[in-house]
């Protein structure tokens, strides 16, 4: 017991460098958990043409509309961080975090995109696009990679600097939502069948936007 003091000042700074990165890959796992987000198109485009194969298929446009739209928030968020100061974009982050909150709770409900769920790669990618963008998907990446971007005592993000930081965030979020997205439809489709969806699934958009609440208000009150 009295062992843990002395090692909680070693083990706190490595928790302090991870817990970006382990946030960024947690986000990409809860979109990859997220129907709306794509499995459940690529498992009724896979019960419709009769094979597995186009299961696995149908996650690499799924996978790729998410990335593009997670890119182009993240690319401004650079931007914006290169002319706002370090602390007034974490103010302006976490009022555009918290306004995409009240919007979800007023309004994202009833603005959703119309695909069929016979979509082919190209109706996918596009739906996995605007599901993304609609979600606040890259939005949420911001408080994870201000201090990956950030260079200490720097008043401004630098983009040039940012930006390999942010590539590998990039990957690291599109890999683990790849992979739920890969995990839960093969499960689905082999095992399972989309009726649980009735009774079973809880309703991940609820806990999506408390998420993004929680964080714009705590950007606000840094």
């Amino acid at each position: 017991m009295n062992a843990w003091p002395q090692v909680w000042p070693q083990v706190w700074p490595q928790w302090v460098a991870w817990w970006p990165w382990l946030t960024i890959a947690a986000l990409g796992l809860f979109h990859g958990l997220n129907p709306a987000m794509g499995w459940l198109f690529a498992v009724a485009l896979g019960l419709h043409r009769g094979q597995r194969r186009v299961v696995l298929w149908s996650l690499v446009p799924i996978a790729l509309g998410h990335a593009v739209a997670v890119a182009l928030a993240v690319a401004v968020a650079l931007w914006l961080g290169g002319v706002l100061p370090y602390a007034a974009f974490a103010r302006v982050a976490g009022a555009v975090l918290l306004g995409w909150a009240i919007w979800h709770v007023v309004r994202g409900h009833r603005m959703r995109p119309r695909v069929g769920m016979r979509a082919g790669m190209l109706g996918l990618a596009c739906w996995s696009f605007l599901m993304a963008g609609m979600h606040g998907a890259g939005l949420m990446l911001v408080p994870a990679l201000m201090p990956i971007c950030a260079t200490p005592g720097a008043t401004l993000l630098d983009p040039s600097g940012a930006l390999g930081p942010a590539m590998i965030a990039l990957g690291v979020h599109t890999v683990a939502m790849l992979a739920a997205v890969c995990a839960v439809a093969l499960v689905v489709y082999d095992r399972v069948g989309v009726a649980f969806l009735r009774t079973g699934w809880v309703n991940l958009d609820w806990i999506w936007t408390a998420a993004l609440g929680v964080c714009g208000v705590a950007l606000l009150l840094r």
